[in-house]
């Protein structure tokens, strides 16, 4: 029996689909599609760049040469039409628009060998597709590890023409996070596949928009630690902070954005609370708080109110939770004008840290994997989406992964037997049918060793039902779910030894990634394909572009590339 460390259960009831789509109907922020709706028209080049971002010189994935990529800003209703050029020397390329639904155009959905085929180097390939949300989202490379090398940007949909949202403020500001290290991912990943293993170590930055600070710090000169250095800087320098520029007695929006690759974050704002009000692109009642986790996968917008002494700035601190607290605190300025930058008080203090965590899990082969319900994701040289829809045979494992894992599973303590299997086999959901998954945590190859996993669904959002300490038991599982108003979001977390109950309605035909959105753990199996509505997605039209590799390359070139 190898490792379960995020087993994955799946329950359907078409009962409970009824109460879903009443649900669905009264909480997913559509927005109304006008005759207002425009198509906004990008073209964009991919290619490494030598970059500063936090003072060291390394190399960046860029977009038409700026770090981290342009800001797509859009309307509800509105198309997106981006013609990427692979100007990488060696590798493929695709980009996820994390949080776009991608309703009628899987293939657009930007997963490597699900979705589409890698863009090859010097091919260029038009993704379009319509945003039907109001919210807070950002893109991101999806194949090998090249989000952990800069590759995202963000992706913000505002309310269509003569509409309004449920809050008020004089101004917003749109703060990208990250965390970035020195060695290479390309270098990271060859770590992760090897024997024996090589973990990439914590980051050695967390940036903001791009920009942090390494071996330094912003705050030396305003801090009683002295532990680090204060940062000289003049303000030009391309790991220079982003400050946010404010006037007294204002509220202003800030859209939180997690891209990680590893950290989970922290936000706090000195002297200032933050009131919640968007998360995953769906408005939530509003709650105050002073500080707030953000996951790698997760948006949130809060509003701060400038309501402190207008003669100081306030920091703005960024630090990781979860983990060894060995990277140092990402710090902005809240610069209330006209007071200059400069102006500071003390520095916030370091955030707590949860116990400390270890990424280990099953083996494979000598190698160091992740694996759901024992199988570890494979996945296969034909995109998923390309072999459901010309009904390929052989393209991958047909059998399905299993739906459960033992009842008799000891989830606290290190597996019995640590090795797993390998697989490329897919869930099939028939559509408009609702699902629930229960993840389960369990403990990884170390005793007393369980990890933090942010999950990410594509295509969809999901509720988020409940969490819980320790094993899942189905009996009582109802009485600890919250079935009268629970959260929609498009990724949710499960915590050390703990399960997160989710539930969604399969209606939206495509082959879709469900999966760790920690960067190492996806790349070593961290994951799961849902193929939902096959019939569907066989009457589908689709650019025979997106599938020109593999078993469905002679296909595609035999139907004239029309897909």
């Amino acid at each position: 029996m190898g490792d379960l460390g995020s087993n994955t259960r799946l329950l359907r009831s078409d009962l409970v689909a009824k109460w879903c789509i009443a649900v669905l109907i009264s909480v997913v922020l559509v927005g109304p599609i006008t005759c207002a709706a425009k198509i906004r028209h990008f073209r964009w080049e991919v290619e490494y760049k030598f970059w500063s971002p936090d003072c060291v010189e390394g190399i960046v994935m860029s977009i038409n040469g700026q770090f981290p990529g342009p800001t797509i800003s859009a309307e509800v209703g509105d198309t997106i039409s981006v013609k990427l050029t692979n100007k990488l020397s060696t590798e493929g390329v695709v980009i996820h628009w994390h949080g776009i639904r991608q309703l009628g155009t899987p293939w657009a959905d930007g997963t490597a060998s699900i979705s589409q085929c890698p863009i090859n180097p010097g091919e260029t390939f038009t993704y379009r597709f319509k945003v039907d949300k109001v919210g807070t989202y950002f893109y991101h490379g999806h194949y090998g590890m090249q989000r952990a090398a800069g590759l995202y940007g963000s992706l913000i949909v505002l309310p269509g023409e003569g509409e309004k949202e449920p809050f008020h403020y004089n101004g917003e500001f749109n703060l990208l996070l990250s965390d970035w290290w020195h060695k290479s991912a390309r270098e990271q990943e060859v770590g992760l596949s090897s024997v024996p293993f090589r973990w990439i170590g914590e980051p050695q930055s967390l940036l903001i928009n791009g920009r942090g600070q390494y071996n330094c710090s912003l705050a030396a000169s305003y801090s009683n630690s002295t532990s680090s250095a204060q940062c000289i800087l003049g303000g030009g320098e391309q790991c220079a902070p982003f400050v946010l520029p404010v006037l007294p007695n204002k509220t202003y929006r800030l859209r939180l954005a997690s891209t990680t690759a590893l950290a989970s974050l922290n936000v706090a704002i000195g002297g200032h609370k933050m009131v919640v009000v968007e998360a995953d692109g769906n408005y939530v009642q509003p709650f105050a708080v002073d500080d707030l986790d953000i996951y790698s996968g997760e948006s949130y917008s809060v509003l701060i109110h400038t309501d402190q002494d207008p003669r100081q700035n306030y920091w703005i601190a960024i630090g990781v939770r979860g983990r060894r607290p060995n990277t140092s605190q990402a710090l902005t300025v809240l610069n209330y004008l006209p007071n200059s930058a400069s102006k500071l008080r003390l520095a916030a203090s370091d955030h707590p840290s949860l116990e400390r965590l270890q990424p280990q899990q099953s083996e494979f082969n000598g190698q160091t994997k992740w694996s759901i319900n024992n199988v570890s994701l494979s996945l296969p040289p034909t995109p998923y989406l390309g072999s459901i829809k010309h009904n390929i045979l052989g393209a991958f494992d047909p059998r399905s992964p299993p739906a459960s894992f033992p009842a008799d599973y000891d989830v606290m303590r290190p597996p019995a037997n640590p090795n797993s299997t390998v697989g490329s086999g897919i869930y099939t959901l028939k559509l408009h049918t609702t699902v629930d998954i229960i993840l389960q945590n369990a403990n990884a190859l170390d005793a007393n060793t369980s990890e933090i996993h942010p999950w990410h669904l594509h295509g969809h959002d999901f509720w988020v039902l409940g969490y819980g300490e320790g094993k899942f038991a189905p009996g009582d599982g109802d009485k600890r779910l919250n079935l009268k108003n629970p959260p929609l979001r498009n990724t949710a977390v499960i915590f050390p030894y703990g399960w997160t109950a989710l539930r969604f309605v399969a209606d939206n035909p495509g082959a879709w990634a469900f999966h760790c959105h920690i960067e190492p753990h996806l790349h070593m199996g961290m994951g799961v394909v849902l193929a939902e509505g096959v019939g569907a997605v066989r009457r589908m039209r689709m650019p025979g572009a997106a599938f020109a590799c593999g078993l469905t390359a002679k296909m595609v070139a035999n139907d004239g590339g029309r897909g």
